[in-house]
């Protein structure tokens, strides 16, 4: 990890953010805890960083604002929703097939779902690292970290 190329630190805005299940909540600190140890975000036509991250959704569309880790605006930036809107719903069924089959079902059972559900995953983290290829550069970890987070931004009570 680059010290310049890198996020500091990442919040999600609270107003998009509403109440967890214990699983989700574990997923959202899992995935900023590994994000923070190790992630490569290098946004086009912006000072070094580090930077201080702030994701949130508004109007259908998922804002990164981009500080420096003085917490000074560099850049906002955001994609449509509607791009990620089947693989999120794909990834939310396939995650309480999971939580239902460690409940009951065998181990094969739960390897086999558990495959399906990191392949869904991988693959809404490339949907997400496509997207920002214009606007920032990131690594297939960091992708799929700040993947896990978009999924947290479209839960709705």
């Amino acid at each position: 990890m680059s010290d310049t190329q890198c996020i500091a630190n990442i919040y999600l805005d609270e107003r998009s953010v509403v109440r967890l299940s214990p699983q989700v909540d574990h997923e959202r600190k899992v995935a900023i805890f590994d994000l923070l140890e190790a992630n490569y975000f290098d946004p086009a036509d912006m000072p070094a960083g580090p930077y201080n991250v702030i994701l949130s959704i508004e109007d259908n569309r998922l804002v990164f604002d981009v500080r420096n880790i003085a917490d000074r605006k560099l850049n906002k930036f955001n994609l449509p929703v509607g791009a990620f809107r089947r693989i999120v719903k794909d990834y939310f069924m396939i995650c309480d097939s999971y939580f239902e089959a460690i409940k009951r079902s065998s181990p094969s059972q739960i390897e086999a779902i558990d495959m399906g559900r990191r392949g869904l995953h991988n693959e809404g983290a490339q949907i997400l690292k496509e997207r920002l290829l214009e606007k920032v550069v990131i690594d297939d970890n960091t992708a799929r970290r700040l993947f896990t987070l978009v999924c947290v931004l479209h839960i709705r009570a």
